[in-house]
């Protein structure tokens, strides 16, 4: 089932490449969206899919590279809208 999901990881997410580390693992699943530094200390990662390749998106995330500390992920499941062609590195909004 195709889905869309708004995670928002809080830890030692920035300035760690934690964002460029979401694009690749999106990628690797083929799942599309973005990530975005948020300026509260956040990652935020927009991502649509399959739920199950989201899913598993999002232990990744959880653990994160080896230079993060995570120390938790809010997730918001959403309708999916098809919105995206591939999956990108955005900066703060």
């Amino acid at each position: 089932m195709l889905s869309r999901a708004n995670i928002f990881v809080n830890g030692l997410v920035q300035g760690v490449c934690y964002r460029r580390f979401a694009q690749i693992n999106a990628r690797n699943l083929g799942l599309n969206g973005w990530a975005r530094n948020l300026y509260d200390g956040r990652v935020e990662v927009l991502v649509e899919g399959e739920r199950g390749l989201i899913e598993e998106l999002i232990k990744t995330l959880h653990i994160g590279p080896a230079s993060a500390d995570v120390k938790g992920t809010k997730v918001n499941w959403m309708e999916y809208k098809g919105e995206f062609q591939s999956f990108q590195i955005i900066d703060f909004e």
